[in-house]
């Protein structure tokens, strides 16, 4: 039967992709699990795998195109089987193949069909069956859920983390408020946004509309801490496992040691309740050429400065790759972002939602400063601030966690208890 091949979604911010490449050309035999295309999501360049078996037969997207989610990229015919008949309905491929949360995949039973819920605006979302009647139960509006099933669907468990009703709770799209432009002459370059930047800013639109922002500042010593990374250094380069440790490493180990300390900070809003998270999961802040990714240290608490180290180069280096999979940039709890490297003396960060704060690491300077005996010495400082959501952190929390994060900064030896 003949099928169409929509474009996937691959990543949980994705509205629509740019084909990158296409591994198959028409005429091609095709497998389950085969890559057939490159598509560039706002996050990465990620490979996109064939739902079905058959012959490509005819390529609606070329490579550099860009589409939005769900569109037609190409058709699959069965072997020897006729092009169908122009204006005949298709079914697309992640229809044909996906099987959704709700069915039980070792009891052999047949894959439940996908519905299309229309909306609104002319558009249509696409929904399980049980995710539409839990909707209709709870009063959930789908148009405005992110659905994490195959293709994009909405399945059971978004519906289950979804906002009741759909005009208060819901969010506020960035295009809701008037843009305020800019005028620009015939010498001035207009360029357009990539998908990542068009993420960027629709999220942290969000972030400063919707969560109230509150602001924590220290100034720590860190002369212990370059002292101490230098110890474990010179250490490292004569053991079996020599790792060159930045003072980012020693940042994160801290961080994710002070969320444990003070488990109140890991935690997110969710509408009528505040979600306490088990695991410790950090967003690194890694700037692109295109904007800013944020890929996750998951169980960042069971993880060792080696282990944190090591996580950390990877996930940077293939996030400038553009070559990370959609699950290393999900189910971050808290975010750290460092421009330390940048020379930055102080800066307060946007919450990347739905988490509840962030991490802001400025450069380490050198300043004078009040020593032992009342005397001026020069000293060796560094800025941190916490950006909180005060919906679910409040101020003497906040202060707590950050006085249990100098702690550790100043006496960096605990961090490997």
């Amino acid at each position: 039967m003949a099928t169409i091949i929509e474009m996937p979604k691959l990543s949980d911010t994705m509205t629509e992709g740019t084909l990158v490449r296409w591994l198959k050309k028409p005429g091609d035999e095709i497998e389950v699990g085969m890559e057939i295309a490159e598509i560039e999501t706002d996050k990465a360049t990620m490979s996109m795998e064939a739902f079905d078996d058959g012959v490509l037969h005819e390529i609606y997207v070329q490579a550099g195109e860009k589409a939005p989610l769900g569109s037609k990229l190409a058709l699959l015919l069965e072997e020897g089987e006729e092009p169908p008949a122009p204006g005949t309905e298709i079914s697309s491929e992640s229809n044909s193949t996906a099987v959704s949360e709700e069915a039980a995949p070792s009891s052999g039973a047949a894959t439940p069909a996908v519905a299309a819920v229309p909306v609104a605006d002319g558009a249509r979302v696409k929904a399980s069956p049980l995710a539409r009647k839990i909707a209709a139960d709870r009063g959930v509006n789908l148009a405005r859920v992110q659905g994490t099933g195959p293709g994009g669907r909405i399945v059971k468990r978004d519906v289950e983390n979804a906002p009741v009703g759909g005009s208060s709770s819901a969010p506020v799209a960035a295009s809701a408020v008037a843009a305020i432009r800019p005028t620009f002459g015939p010498d001035d370059e207009r360029i357009p946004l990539t998908g990542m930047r068009t993420i960027i800013a629709e999220r942290l639109l969000a972030s400063k509309t919707q969560i109230p922002h509150f602001y924590l500042n220290i100034d720590v010593n860190a002369a212990p801490l370059l002292a101490f990374r230098q110890q474990v250094n010179q250490a490292s380069e004569k053991s079996d496992n020599a790792n060159n440790y930045t003072i980012n490493d020693f940042i994160l180990k801290a961080v994710v040691q002070s969320t444990v300390a003070v488990p109140d900070v890991n935690a997110s809003f969710d509408v009528d309740a505040i979600v306490r998270f088990a695991s410790v999961n950090v967003s690194v802040a890694v700037a692109v050429d295109e904007g800013l990714v944020t890929p996750v240290i998951r169980d960042a608490q069971d993880k060792s400065l080696l282990e944190i180290s090591q996580s950390v180069k990877d996930l940077a280096t293939r996030a400038r790759a553009k070559r990370l999979t959609p699950n290393e940039f999900a189910g971050g709890t808290l975010t750290v972002s460092n421009l330390g490297a940048y020379g930055i003396d102080s800066f307060d960060a946007i919450i990347n939602p739905p988490q509840a704060f962030i991490i802001a690491i400025s450069s380490i300077r050198k300043t004078p400063v009040v020593g032992a005996n009342d005397q001026i010495v020069i000293g060796q400082r560094m800025a941190i601030g916490m950006s909180c959501d005060h919906r679910v952190i409040d101020g003497a929390i906040g202060a707590q966690y950050l006085a249990e994060l100098r702690r550790l900064i100043e006496s960096p030896a605990l961090m490997l208890l």
